[in-house]
């Protein structure tokens, strides 16, 4: 089953955005930086969700990126799914920190379960397709949300259509330039039809 072993975020300042994501999150090295200034505006096309155990820890997340120098996007609040909150890291990406469970079952830590990321698609048949064709099998499949199985996987991969992504992560559609992204696979190298690219490990 094809896995995904880090990130790579294309940052302007790889050390400022170092001490961010330490301070922030403290993903190791599920996320990597490196040096670039590839034009970019607007919505880059993805975003990362911190995947947690309850309400308690998506604040203490929260909380500390926006301490750390995030800007808060959407706020943390309970939804229909549970209960979460988006920011913008300083660098540009958009992190999602989020869990299903409602009430807290003890003290806060800081321990993240799981990380996705969520692609913009423009056509989300025409992109599941070919990820199924590059070793992805599908979890879950729901009009414009596809969910690929990952379960050994240090970061999960998931598909959205791009409004919707954008939509999900409180910001504008538009965008344009790099995705000032890179995804880290066996799977890889090869670039995707939004043109999202991988590369091997």
């Amino acid at each position: 089953m094809t896995s995904i072993e880090s990130i790579t975020l294309d940052v302007a300042d790889p050390a400022a955005a170092e001490r961010f994501y330490a301070a922030a999150f403290g993903l190791g090295d599920r996320v990597r930086l490196r040096a670039s200034e590839a034009p970019t505006s607007g919505f880059r096309g993805f975003t990362v969700s911190l995947i947690v155990s309850q309400p308690s820890t998506v604040s203490s997340l929260f909380d500390s990126a926006v301490a750390a120098g995030a800007t808060a996007l959407k706020p943390v609040e309970k939804s229909l799914w549970g209960y979460g909150g988006v920011v913008q890291a300083p660098d540009g990406t958009i992190w999602k920190v989020a869990t299903s469970a409602k009430k807290d079952k003890g003290p806060a830590t800081r321990e993240i379960d799981q990380v996705v990321i969520l692609l913009a698609a423009s056509d989300v048949a025409a992109s599941k397709r070919f990820y199924v064709d590059h070793g992805f099998p599908v979890g879950k499949s729901f009009g414009k949300y596809v969910e690929f199985e990952t379960p050994s996987s240090p970061i999960g991969l998931g598909l959205y259509a791009r409004r919707a992504l954008a939509k999900d992560a409180g910001v504008d559609a538009d965008g344009s330039g790099s995705h000032r992204l890179v995804i880290d696979s066996a799977a890889g190298p090869f670039t995707d039809p939004d043109g999202f690219a991988w590369a091997a490990v």
